[in-house]
């Protein structure tokens, strides 16, 4: 039985959104550093999975926000819907620490952080713990994340891409 999204979650994302803002915000203060991070906005995720065979959805469709505080740091949360079609929340640090930028492009490569539910295989669709490799293409207004689900079984892989719009 599929389980259904929980509305009360939409607080907790909130909350845990707005401290992370908070402690970053006090140790811009504490240092007397001037910023003012980057938010962008993403309508979910495209996805490819390696198991061409399985029935997996790959329009992950949801809505998503990010700040970026520092070049090398930021947050980001959303909800979609996941690829064996349960609703899926998700709250990331992102940890930025490799940049260049070809063509005017900003791109960077780090690893996230975070939690995510929904996966019904998984602590019966609970919450649980992830770290994960990405890559970070940004222009001026638009962008995309590339995130890279390695797995030992090779048909558990997959890539996504999370195209996004700057806001701030």
């Amino acid at each position: 039985m599929r389980k259904a999204f929980k509305p009360c979650l939409r607080p907790v994302l909130g909350a845990w959104f707005g401290v992370c803002l908070a402690v970053v915000t006090a140790i811009d203060a504490a240092t007397g550093a001037e910023s003012s991070p980057q938010v962008w906005l993403n309508p979910g995720f495209l996805s490819y999975h390696a198991d061409r065979r399985a029935d997996f959805r790959e329009d992950n469709i949801g809505y998503g926000a990010e700040a970026l505080f520092a070049p090398d740091h930021g947050f980001f949360a959303g909800n979609f819907i996941n690829s064996v079609r349960s609703r899926s929340t998700y709250a990331m640090y992102q940890w930025r620490p490799l940049h260049w930028r070809p063509y005017g492009v900003d791109m960077s490569a780090g690893a996230i952080a975070g939690v995510i539910n929904g996966y019904p295989n998984h602590r019966d669709g609970g919450w649980n713990l992830g770290v994960l490799p990405m890559l970070y293409f940004e222009g001026e207004r638009f962008g995309a994340n590339f995130v890279i689900v390695p797995s030992r079984n090779p048909d558990k892989r997959l890539v996504a891409i999370q195209l996004k719009f700057r806001v701030r």
